[in-house]
């Protein structure tokens, strides 16, 4: 069979009826149910799911990650801001859920935020997103909201 036979074959396989569920997920695709839509239909994906959320175990380790990881440097001591976004105010760029901020530790940020999935296995950085998310927001915020 040639190559010309083979590609018609192909062709000549492929469905031309719309789909009505949407295109399948991409690999690898998270799901946040934060984020806008266009068309107001969510794109498919994978949901995460932090596994050490509530754990005070989890919560203590994390604080001790964030340190150990120089994440002070950056967001300054109770990840509450320094040359980096305050972390404790309930403001967020990329979006506060636990799979977003999963994403951004480990796949890092443009302009600043570097990828820690090369050095943080996914427990541990779960752990940091216990710690960061179980922290309170403080009374007064120095920091203005994400426009």
């Amino acid at each position: 069979m040639g190559l010309r036979t083979l590609g018609l074959l192909l062709v000549g396989s492929v469905s031309c009826q719309p789909r009505e569920e949407g295109p399948p997920p991409a690999r690898g695709a998270i799901s946040y149910d934060q984020h806008i839509a266009a068309g107001e239909r969510t794109p498919t994906g994978d949901t995460l799911a932090n596994p050490s959320s509530g754990s005070a175990e989890a919560k203590a380790m994390g604080e001790k990650l964030f340190a150990a990881m120089n994440c002070e440097g950056c967001h300054g001591t109770g990840a509450t801001g320094f040359a980096a976004p305050s972390l404790v105010d309930g403001r967020w760029r990329y979006g506060g859920a636990d799979a977003a901020l999963f994403h951004s530790v480990f796949y890092g940020r443009p302009r600043g935020m570097p990828a820690y999935g090369g050095l943080m296995d996914q427990d541990a950085i779960w752990q940091v997103i216990t710690y960061l998310t179980s922290q309170p927001i403080p009374a007064v915020v120095p920091t203005q909201a994400w426009r």
